[in-house]
């Protein structure tokens, strides 16, 4: 069944014949870029878009990532900062932050006489709550993933298979995802989420997230890290350094780890918005 579906994105891509590839660095869109360069060559572009809503080491990872695979890579700066609709962060920010992507991207696209824009979404993530997706549909992206049928584990299944070193790269949604909605977005914020997030990695914690929420930290970790990381990490070391980033409080999420956690708190009505 892997293999069928690893077949029709090739078929998929050189049906297209020339691609340009929103790609974030992410294990989902670093694949397409993957599967793209092997079906079209130099007629395959992954273009990275970077924000203050994205880590510099993600951008990093981005470029070894892209030069490995061999394809063309190109970075784009985008301004979702500059729209209200996106800093004042409402329940649809991501709709803003796509939209301010696609309109950079497909643009770019005509100018270097690429018919197509693709994106990473995944079957899984078409039955979440994801506005972005309505956006990049409105701007004429495609999903290869998605319309092939390719879940997330599949995603990594694939990625493992074409020997890409990357495949259990944890997820890394932008930086707003940390915090909940209505609560402003500003750069300062995202920076001092940013570098929390880079000590706990450096200290050896990946799969893990920073949660935001006014002057509180909270450190969300896989559940079954949480005893690990009381016994055998300096607490102290923690709270001086997240305080020294711009954190008044400290706190550990006792439930773990679990992503789209801020989007409990949405209603139903939201939540079934059909995208």
């Amino acid at each position: 069944m892997l293999t069928e579906k690893f077949e029709q994105l090739r078929a998929l891509f050189q049906e297209m014949e020339q691609a340009l590839i929103a790609y974030s660095g992410g294990v989902d869109s670093t694949l397409v870029a993957k599967i793209a360069y092997d079906a079209l060559g130099d007629r395959a572009l992954a273009v990275t878009a970077v924000s203050p809503s994205l880590l510099p080491e993600e951008l990093e990872d981005a470029k070894i990532q892209a030069a490995t695979i061999g394809i063309g890579h190109k970075i784009v700066q985008t301004h979702e900062m500059e729209n209200p609709n996106y800093t004042s962060n409402p329940v649809n920010r991501c709709y803003f932050c796509k939209s301010e992507l696609h309109d950079t991207l497909k643009p770019l696209a005509l100018q270097l006489g690429y018919p197509y824009v693709v994106d990473g979404v995944n079957a899984d993530d078409l039955h979440d709550y994801r506005p972005g997706i309505q956006a990049a549909k409105e701007r004429g992206a495609r999903s290869p993933l998605a319309e092939v049928g390719v879940t997330k584990v599949e995603v990594r299944q694939l990625s493992q298979q074409l020997g890409l070193p990357w495949w259990d790269k944890p997820a890394q949604p932008c930086l707003s995802s940390r915090f909940p909605y209505g609560e402003e977005i500003t750069v300062a914020k995202l920076q001092r989420v940013g570098r929390a997030e880079i000590f706990l990695r450096k200290l050896g914690w990946q799969n893990l997230r920073v949660r935001s929420e006014g002057d509180t930290a909270r450190i969300e970790l896989a559940s079954e890290q949480i005893k690990e990381f009381v016994l055998t990490t300096d607490l102290q070391k923690i709270v001086s350094a997240f305080q020294d980033f711009g954190f008044i409080y400290v706190t550990l999420d006792l439930e773990g780890y679990r992503s789209g956690k801020l989007n409990q708190v949405l209603n139903r009505e939201v939540l079934s918005v059909k995208l």
